[in-house]
């Protein structure tokens, strides 16, 4: 089994903690944009509204309608995490983790 490492631009931002990070699922909340790339150099930034709610449904309906209208036409899609959040985060559970355990 082939280990899903993270991009390379992500492992940069951090790389003493997302270097060893392997990837199965990504929750939406660190979700920050998606590239789309097509067939004649067109490409799509599809960026997600922190303000609004996002649902696992709703993002899966709005990219299986993409696929559907433009399947033919997609060469790539990348998946953009927000890294400065992923870090804060990762920070604050960490420290909170930590004066749990003295």
């Amino acid at each position: 089994m082939s280990r899903k490492k993270l991009p390379k631009d992500v492992i940069d931002h951090w790389p003493e903690i997302f270097n060893d990070i392997e990837v199965k699922v990504v929750p939406l909340e660190y979700l920050d944009s998606i590239h789309v790339s097509f067939d004649n150099d067109d490409a799509w930034i599809i960026e997600f509204d922190k303000d609004e709610e996002l649902t696992s449904e709703l993002v899966s309906e709005s990219i299986d309608e993409l696929f559907q209208e433009y399947q033919d036409q997609i060469v790539n899609v990348d998946f953009r995490l927000d890294t400065k959040k992923v870090k804060q985060d990762i920070q604050k559970r960490t420290k909170q983790f930590m004066k749990k355990r003295r």
